[in-house]
């Protein structure tokens, strides 16, 4: 009896733990599949609750200019897959100033579509790692 016990109790945990293991991989499969597009499509951010250098930067992008940096419009390639998918050349990006900060900093503003009528807009803080749309 108490080897049957022994042996169910051996089983239960590993078909937990295996049901566990699949749990995860069916995340990670689907974080793959669906892309960040869904992260995207999540995670927001107000055009008010953007630093004022961010609204200052979103308001130049809808103007058409000026840009302080020569790489501000420049095409942003995706490669980190964060974006939905599109076509290359749909994405630009555009510098948010960092105050105290000797170079472009990381905060940006990536755009798609027309350069002053965008469909959206995604604000990063941590230099791509992750983005949040901007509704205005």
């Amino acid at each position: 009896m108490a080897a049957y016990a022994s042996i169910t109790s051996r089983v239960s945990k590993f078909a937990l733990t295996s049901l566990m293991l699949v749990g995860l991989l069916t995340g990670v499969q689907a974080r793959e599949w669906f892309g960040s597009a869904v992260q995207s499509a999540k995670e927001s951010i107000a055009l008010a609750e953007l630093p004022v250098q961010g609204q200052r930067t979103y308001g130049a992008i809808l103007n058409g200019g000026p840009f302080q940096h020569e790489k501000d419009g420049a095409v942003f390639g995706n490669r980190e897959r964060l974006l939905p998918q599109a076509r290359r050349g749909h994405y630009r990006e555009y510098t948010v100033e960092t105050p105290g900060s000797r170079d472009r900093g990381a905060r940006r503003i990536v755009c798609g579509g027309e350069r002053t009528a965008p469909s959206n807009c995604w604000y990063t803080a941590d230099h791509y790692a992750s983005f949040r749309r901007i509704v205005p």
